[in-house]
């Protein structure tokens, strides 16, 4: 296995533990990277089970099955290339007739963060890129910041970032795109300092939220999130178990809704003789409260300290 992929999976032990696969199940992990959650799992499904892994990187699709021929040999494994929105059409791919522990590791892993030829990084200079999938997707980061009008980039700043200085960020970038194209990381992260107020611009850099902003919007990553999460609800098995991990509160909102929809029951007015809606709840949620990680392994692994886990069952 490569170095770069050598990450640490987060939650592992509260994974197992609460996905809890059997001997002869079905599993997917739906954010492979470098296969620490799935070699975990296909541990507990062997010899009989089956392993399913997706990734849209192909190093994170080599590394994977090479750790899994390493540590779990003999695990009957299938590696898709994909992302999770694509999941109806990877899984009628596998040929599998129903799934029984679902997993999905949101965000963007640890060395496509750290690569910063990818552009994701604000620390070092490259071209404006932060695609998950560049051979599928060809809208980069630089698109967006050049060609979109100040209004709507100053609402995705404030809607996926957080971004409270969003109007000036916004004006700041119109204003300098409008002399030359802002093409590289580092351009833009110096417009979004100057656009940042000097009391502003001690702590976490200024760039931070601009950067996670432009990455979800490049990468549409709640619309991916969304409809990943719908069909893995289609296609759990009953019983079958769908943990997700994720890193920032809008991923941990939307995760809780669609769980709380496929959870409600009838939603007609208290007042009516007979339910005319037809909602039947498909899940049961495990978790009211997201499971976080413990002291001992954010020290251990800083990433997972913003990490929040939800859990929900089929029914």
């Amino acid at each position: 296995m490569t170095e770069e992929y050598r990450h640490v999976p987060v939650l592992l032990d509260e994974v197992v533990e609460h996905l809890d696969p059997k001997p002869g199940e079905t599993v997917c992990d739906c954010t492979l990277g470098g296969a620490g959650h799935t070699v975990a799992l296909a541990a507990k499904v062997a010899p009989d089970g089956l392993s399913l892994g997706i990734d849209q990187d192909d190093a994170a699709l080599a590394a994977a099955s090479g750790r899994m021929e390493r540590e779990a040999p003999g695990a009957d494994h299938l590696f898709l290339k994909g992302n999770f929105g694509q999941l109806d059409e990877l899984l009628l791919e596998a040929e599998v007739p129903g799934v029984d522990c679902f997993l999905f590791d949101i965000g963007v892993s640890s060395p496509q963060l750290d690569r910063a030829e990818r552009g994701f990084s604000f620390h070092e200079d490259a071209p404006l890129d932060m695609r998950m999938d560049p051979g599928n997707n060809p809208t980069t980061a630089a698109e967006v910041i050049n060609t979109y009008s100040e209004a709507d980039l100053a609402r995705i700043l404030r809607v996926y970032g957080d971004e409270r200085h969003a109007a000036a960020i916004a004006k700041e970038v119109a204003r300098r795109r409008a002399k030359a194209p802002i093409e590289t990381t580092l351009e833009l992260a110096d417009a979004v300092s100057s656009a940042y107020p000097a009391r502003d611009r001690r702590g976490k850099h200024p760039a931070r939220k601009a950067f996670q902003a432009l990455r979800i919007e490049v990468n549409r990553e709640l619309e991916v999130l969304r409809s990943g999460l719908e069909a893995a609800i289609r296609w759990a098995n009953p019983g079958g178990r769908i943990c997700v991990i994720s890193y920032h509160s809008l991923e941990d909102r939307l995760v809780k809704h669609v769980f709380t929809e496929a959870s409600q029951g009838c939603t007609c007015p208290p007042d009516l003789p007979v339910c005319v809606c037809g909602n039947v709840p498909v899940l049961r949620v495990e978790t009211r409260r997201p499971i976080t990680a413990a002291d001992g392994e954010v020290q251990a692994n800083p990433r997972a300290r913003s990490a929040k886990m939800r859990v929900a069952v089929k029914l």
